[in-house]
């Protein structure tokens, strides 16, 4: 059986999650999700008052962050889990044994590290879908992409996809539908994409990089040095 990590984002819940996994999972394909919570952490920093602190343009989490970054992570995995069904299990990352190297300039703040915690793996072999939280032991907050990404490598996965609300990597204006990952690197260290996209396509390139077939809406980052390029072009 084919085993796919889906990274979802915080809105997850709007992207209608469910008509992505289930038939996945119903297919036989064995399915874990991973999640963030984005939206939810930055409205409760701000309810409750708190400055959002940068390092080097990265957000430090203090003790009193991290707070917040579980209850808000809790509130989601929460969601999403009555939003799969019955065959969807729940778990918080570090408890569950997600790893990671900790950012001391960052606070709790940890760069994922592939692994293949145990309670993932029974979950998976028992036909659950777990449902896992960015969430490093120590504990560490991880971007979620990365922590998808993490994962997917050390449970081996076939694939790894990002659910997203737009239909994939903007190329000039065009949906690529192919990307070579030494093309997505070289774009990534050239500055050549900003904001949301950045994290997702470097977690899809770590990926791709172990044979794992990374897909951002549309987009598909490959390892391989065939030809890519936006739909009804080729080339970056």
């Amino acid at each position: 059986m084919a085993l796919v990590v889906v990274k979802c984002g915080g809105a997850a819940s709007e992207l209608r999650p469910a008509d992505t996994i289930l038939p996945l999972h119903a297919a036989g394909e064995r399915v874990c999700v991973v999640h963030g919570a984005g939206p939810q952490i930055s409205d409760e920093m701000a309810r409750r008052g708190l400055e959002v602190r940068f390092v080097g343009g990265r957000r430090y989490t203090s003790p009193e962050t991290l707070d917040v970054v579980r209850d808000s992570l809790a509130e989601v995995n929460s969601r999403l889990v009555s939003v799969l069904g019955s065959s969807a299990v729940g778990m918080m990352g570090d408890e569950a044994g997600l790893e990671a190297s900790r950012i001391d300039e960052l606070g709790h703040v940890g760069e994922a590290v592939s692994s293949s915690p145990p309670a993932i793996v029974d979950a998976l072999s028992a036909g659950q879908i777990p449902v896992v939280t960015p969430l490093a032991r120590g504990p560490l907050n991880v971007n979620a992409d990365d922590a998808a990404a993490a994962l997917a490598i050390g449970l081996g996965a076939d694939r790894l996809l990002f659910l997203t609300d737009v239909p994939g990597v903007l190329v000039a204006g065009n949906v690529a539908t192919r990307l070579e990952k030494a093309a997505v690197d070289t774009a990534l260290a050239a500055g050549e994409f900003e904001g949301g996209i950045v994290p997702k396509l470097r977690a899809a390139a770590r990926a791709a990089g172990h044979g794992i077939q990374a897909e951002i809406g549309r987009t598909r980052v490959v390892a391989t040095s065939a030809a890519f390029g936006r739909e009804g072009t080729s080339g970056v």
